[in-house]
């Protein structure tokens, strides 16, 4: 869990790469994410930077048992898929590079960090944190959600991004299933990383 004191990740600061480099900026970015309910049973995600190209789409289940989200580029390659394991109090996703299933393609899990609580929180542990069973200690932390008009990533005290999450709200597009809003990822962190963070906690989250 994140102290009470925080700082913020700036400029200078090691690169965070978890789904890959080629997702890390040497400046913050302002994302605009766009979801659309499809159907009772599935929604669309679609990410854009700010002079409006598209970054990456995720298409998936939004009910069910053993869910899966795919992540995907604007031309449709696969870059990870998050699974949820069953349906449990506290849930828990695995995400792996690419389409792969296998252990060795494993980039991290999320784990819900209270089965009850106001605000939705997740604890992240990276593939190669063998002490998962055994410690507390996770590598990353997210809260918040869409409901929440919040949505924060931390690296132990440090704040990595979700800093001024804007809702851009009417009631025609929420009549529409549609909610877009902006998260501002901070230099040198993997925003594929961010999205599917986000994502997970607000599928947790609803």
């Amino acid at each position: 869990m994140p102290k009470n004191k925080k700082t913020e990740w700036q400029v200078g600061d090691p690169t965070i790469s978890i789904v890959g480099e080629q997702f890390c900026n040497p400046y913050p970015m302002d994302l605009m994410v766009k979801r659309k309910v499809q159907s009772f049973s599935k929604d669309h995600y679609q990410v854009f930077d700010p002079s409006g190209n598209l970054l990456l789409q995720i298409d998936g289940q939004a009910w069910g048992i053993n869910r899966k989200r795919v992540m995907t580029d604007p031309a449709g390659f696969t870059i990870l898929t998050m699974r949820q394991k069953g349906m449990t109090l506290k849930n828990k996703w695995e995400v792996h590079g690419g389409e792969s299933k296998e252990r060795e393609d494993l980039l991290f899990t999320v784990h819900q960090s209270m089965a009850v609580s106001l605000k939705t929180s997740v604890d992240v542990f990276l593939a190669e944190n063998n002490n998962v069973k055994k410690s507390n200690t996770c590598d990353f932390h997210a809260s918040g959600g869409y409901s929440n008009i919040s949505f924060k990533v931390f690296k132990s005290d440090a704040l990595i991004a979700g800093v001024g999450v804007t809702h851009k709200f009417t009631w025609g597009s929420f009549c529409k299933g549609k909610c877009n809003f902006t998260v501002r990822v901070n230099p040198e962190v993997d925003y594929a990383f961010i999205i599917a963070l986000l994502v997970m906690v607000d599928d947790n989250e609803n």
